[in-house]
């Protein structure tokens, strides 16, 4: 858990998705699924997929840039950048760093670093950044880039009807008392790292021909298991971390939260007692996009005009391992 030391706020938002719009049809083709039996299921209708050649941290980039002039900062300012990601440009190096010299701008006195909570690395980072300002100062760049398309078998109903790709983007730094990053918390059900996996392709299974014969490349997820877990167990942590930050569930303004599953989403959000707030939702247009899900709903409900100074925004992620990440903002 993570209290803030100085105030720091979120000072700009952005989003970046790639210009290919997936129908339900093209993305169910493989799968023997059509457009009424996913929206039945998802709510979701269309979604992003990238053009050959575009990487993570290309949408990285794009939503970073368009941040960066919500915020009115140039890229010289700042002093950290953090990427949160399970779809690497590379093993190695940091997708970060790809952005970084993508800004052009950027200096070298900059720390540039992925993090991987997979679904819920927005708000890990998010944390990681506010803390490195408000104990250094400066201005940190704090992305979520996913590009799923790239690891999802193309018969599995699973998952390839669920994911698209995008980035979103915050611009973090100094603010004055009324507004700021409040408090974050994080939970690990590690008993549970089994249920969202790419089974090969590290260290404990390298790339060989049998990985790809038996399709252990691709991207798996036991769905049902996990709604099952997320719609019972994370209202009563909602609700727990709100008595922490000595705030209401009725003070609450707007959820914004992981768009795993627009069905899950209904489903879960009649379960939280928060009768005050507007759940925020972009899971109908661009499907479950990651890390990027949080801060890309983020981008949209900011740049609609619905987040206003004062508003309490709670943001809640929900990802492989398994993960959940809560954080308080006052806007």
């Amino acid at each position: 858990m993570s209290v803030s030391a100085a105030p720091v706020a979120i000072l700009g938002t952005g989003s970046f998705v790639p210009d290919r719009v997936v129908s339900n049809t093209e993305a169910g083709a493989h799968a023997g699924v059509d457009d009424a039996w996913i929206v039945r299921k998802t709510a979701i209708r269309e979604r992003r997929w990238a053009r050959p050649g575009q990487a993570t941290s290309d949408l990285a980039t794009g939503a970073a840039r368009n941040a960066l002039r919500s915020a009115g900062i140039t890229a010289d300012q700042l002093s950290t950048i953090v990427v949160a990601t399970s779809t690497p440009d590379h093993k190695q190096p940091a997708t970060a760093v790809f952005v970084h010299q993508n800004l052009g701008g950027a200096t070298t006195g900059v720390a540039a670093f992925d993090v991987n909570a997979v679904c819920a690395g927005f708000s890990f980072a998010l944390d990681v950044a506010h803390g490195m300002i408000a104990k250094s100062g400066g201005y940190g760049l704090v992305i979520g880039a996913d590009l799923y398309s790239q690891i999802l078998d193309p018969a599995d109903r699973k998952t390839v009807i669920l994911f698209g790709d995008g980035a979103g983007a915050a611009v973090i730094g100094p603010a004055g008392p009324e507004r700021g990053i409040r408090r974050s918390v994080f939970h690990m059900y590690s008993d549970m790292s089994d249920l969202v996996v790419v089974p090969a392709g590290g260290s404990r299974q390298p790339y060989a021909p049998a990985v790809h014969e038996a399709g252990l490349q691709y991207f798996s997820m036991e769905g049902r298991t996990v709604r099952d877990f997320i719609v019972n167990t994370v209202p009563g942590l909602v609700k727990e971390f709100l008595h922490e930050c000595e705030v209401l569930p009725a003070d609450i303004t707007h959820l914004v939260p992981h768009q795993a599953n627009g069905r899950m989403l209904e489903e879960l959000w009649s379960r939280l007692d928060l009768p005050g707030a507007t759940l925020h939702r972009t899971v109908g247009e661009f499907g479950n996009v990651g890390a990027a899900s949080v801060p890309l709903t983020l981008d949209q409900a900011a740049r609609s005009g619905a987040l206003r100074p004062g508003d309490r925004v709670l943001l809640l992620g929900m990802g492989g391992g398994f993960s959940v990440s809560l954080a308080l903002i006052d806007w």
